[in-house]
């Protein structure tokens, strides 16, 4: 077992307090190893760090910045295995699952960082302004923050930390970073790449510990520029509430829909709802949660739906040939398993899976479920999907829009006309055709309408949030042409 230490102006260092605590496997217990815990102190103490550190990041040339981050994304290829095995252990996804994700950290550095050295400005035509001659030149220029404050959750913790520490540093930031209680050894791992890469002291720490005292710390501090938080909307409200005057980007909770029209290939959608649904154990934003299925096809749907559904298989994240692990803990899984039960009580039914087995749940498949029920309408972050039948899809669309939230959605069908209407009015960031949102592009704009929070990430969106637009007014003398 590893003892892990705070990553605090370029050394790795204890708590001011000492304290320390295990993280242990959720699949079966086991001590996968031990961190320190960070107090408000220590906050004080990374944001001190990070601002030296920024004072010397910002005035590094782009080209340098590139080379830094190039090299840490090549560190993260080569120790991919070792982060997929760490976060397993973690986390209780899949291997499978873990080293899809540990591999795909290094693509996001390295698009971050092309990113970053390509922030053009634009120039101004002040001549067009009434009363304004050709003496002037005007133009915009991109300058770094400062200090951004990363706050990432449980269920992707290599993918949704670089997301965010990845962008902020090829913009020239300065980031402090607090991975999830539940799983901070991934993100300890990844810093590790970019401090063996060369990166100047105090550019990123990492603090691991609690959201209540740390996290507040964090985000009250006025000296941090700008918040980046993936997790539920209660908390983004709760940092949305204490941040004061800085610059919020919020990922928050979702409720998917799923329509699936007469028109489908119910084949394809079945497949594609049997991964959307169940991945990381549902424990995914964009989740395929609530499948609004044309009532004429249920049956169909169904019959379709639970063979791949029963054919997947659960168990010890680490086994050869499974698919989906555990939980993050038991008492989400109890969560889960209470809310199934609790649709059945009301009147749903339970067409397959729902079994618990500790942190483990069978995948479930829920159908005859009222769309305005509990169920459908809250965030589930598990493994079962709720099928609700809709009248047409005018109907569906206005199930599909019926919950606080908004941040992903698919649509089956094979008509243009309905690809065309349901892309104008579903009220969601992301709109998959003939796929269900569980897909992302790393490149591509990502983030939520509604109660799914603010702002976009995806590296040249995040870079745009995670910089500041100055503007700039040459004044010559005025001059006539002769």
């Amino acid at each position: 077992m590893e003892s892990h230490k705070l990553l605090i102006g370029g050394a790795w260092v204890d708590a001011v307090n000492g304290e320390r605590e295990d993280v242990t496997s959720p699949f079966n217990g086991d001590i996968v190893g031990d961190v320190a815990v960070a107090r408000p102190a220590d906050a004080e103490r990374a944001i001190t760090a990070a601002l030296s550190g920024f004072d010397v990041w910002r005035r590094t040339p782009a080209h340098v910045r590139f080379a830094i981050l190039t090299k840490a994304a090549a560190l993260a290829d080569e120790r991919a295995e070792e982060m997929a095995q760490i976060m397993s252990r973690e986390n209780g996804k899949s291997l499978v699952e873990a080293r899809g994700e540990a591999g795909r950290s290094g693509d996001i550095i390295r698009l971050s960082a092309f990113e970053g050295s390509q922030l053009y400005g634009d120039s101004l035509p002040l001549d067009a302004n009434k009363g304004t001659g050709l003496e002037k030149l005007g133009f915009t220029i991109h300058q770094p923050v400062g200090v951004v404050v990363a706050i990432s959750p449980f269920n992707y913790p290599a993918l949704l930390v670089m997301h965010k520490v990845a962008p902020a540093l090829a913009a020239g930031n300065a980031v402090v970073l607090k991975p999830a209680r539940a799983t901070p050894l991934t993100a300890l791992a990844l810093a590790k790449c970019f401090v063996d890469a060369g990166l100047p002291d105090g550019v990123l720490n990492v603090v691991t510990g609690g959201g209540s005292d740390l996290g507040d710390a964090l985000v009250r501090d006025t000296r941090v520029r700008k918040i980046s938080f993936t997790g539920s909307t209660r908390v983004g409200e709760h940092i949305a509430s204490i941040a004061g005057i800085k610059k919020l980007s919020l990922e928050l909770g979702a409720s998917g829909p799923v329509i699936v029209l007469d028109d489908a290939d119910i084949d394809a959608a079945t497949t594609s709802i049997a991964l959307g649904g169940y991945i990381n154990a549902g424990q995914v934003c964009i989740s395929a949660q609530r499948i609004i299925v044309h009532e004429k096809i249920v049956d169909d749907f169904l019959s379709a739906l639970t063979p791949k559904v029963q054919a997947i298989r659960v168990g010890d994240p680490l086994a050869e040939g499974t698919a989906v692990g555990s939980m993050i803990s038991r008492a989400e899984a109890d969560r889960v398993t209470a809310s199934i039960r609790a649709a059945v009580t009301s009147g749903a039914r339970l067409v397959t899976g729902g079994e618990q087995d500790g942190s483990i749940i069978q995948p479930a498949i829920v159908a005859d479920v009222d769309p305005f029920s509990p169920f459908a309408q809250d965030e589930l972050f598990g493994p079962a999907v709720a099928v609700s039948a809709a009248r047409n899809l005018e109907h569906a669309i206005d199930l599909a829009n019926s919950t606080a939230y908004g941040l992903g959605a698919g649509v089956f069908t094979n008509n243009m006309s309905n690809s065309i209407r349901a892309i104008r009015e579903i009220e969601s960031g992301v709109v998959h055709i003939n796929w269900t949102q569980l897909w992302r592009a790393d490149l591509m704009p990502y983030g939520g309408f509604k109660a799914s929070g603010i702002g976009k990430e995806g590296p040249r969106s995040a870079i745009a949030e995670m910089t500041e637009i100055k503007t700039v007014i040459l004044h010559g003398t005025p001059w006539t042409h002769s």
